[in-house]
């Protein structure tokens, strides 16, 4: 691997975009993206952010990143990381970057004491199932993800 791990800058800002809509198009779904590289950077630079994100540089261009933020466990009382996307370009896939960057955010979590580090991958991409398996990452099978968006958000949202 020659690539390097670091924090994403400012400057990585307009690479990260287009690697998410990379990773939306790969997950078919292109058309529910909508972020922009203003909305990025004021997430992840504006005054205290909320989301991080790491990057793999490659000779001077991004061609992977981690995005994520912290979570909480009332179980453990502790923070954790979730991770919300991880892409690298499909011309560097195979080269250790996802590992990289999947190590490095376990890292971030044994160095702060965060006591786990969650994702989710849809239940077709085989390619990152068993990528994550070879891991030792456990998929959370007895729990379903549920989602409030658009009208049954707005909707729900005037009920208070």
């Amino acid at each position: 691997m020659s690539g390097t791990i670091r924090r994403a800058t400012p400057g990585d800002v307009e690479a990260i975009v287009d690697l998410i809509y990379q990773l939306a198009e790969y997950e078919k779904a292109r058309v529910q993206c909508t972020v922009t590289a203003d909305q990025l950077h004021a997430t992840l630079f504006g005054t205290n952010p909320a989301v991080f994100a790491h990057v793999v540089e490659l000779d001077g261009a991004v061609v992977g990143t981690a995005v994520w933020f912290l979570n909480y466990s009332t179980w453990d009382g502790v923070h954790g990381i979730y991770l919300e996307d991880l892409f690298v370009a499909q011309a560097h896939r195979g080269s250790g970057y996802g590992k990289a960057l999947l190590a490095t955010l376990a890292r971030e979590c044994v160095d702060n004491g965060y006591s786990r580090l969650s994702w989710a991958v849809l239940d077709w991409n085989a390619p990152s199932i068993a990528f994550y398996d070879s891991l030792g990452a456990l998929p959370q099978t007895e729990w379903i993800g549920y989602r409030l968006s658009d009208s049954a958000l707005t909707a729900l949202a005037t009920q208070v």
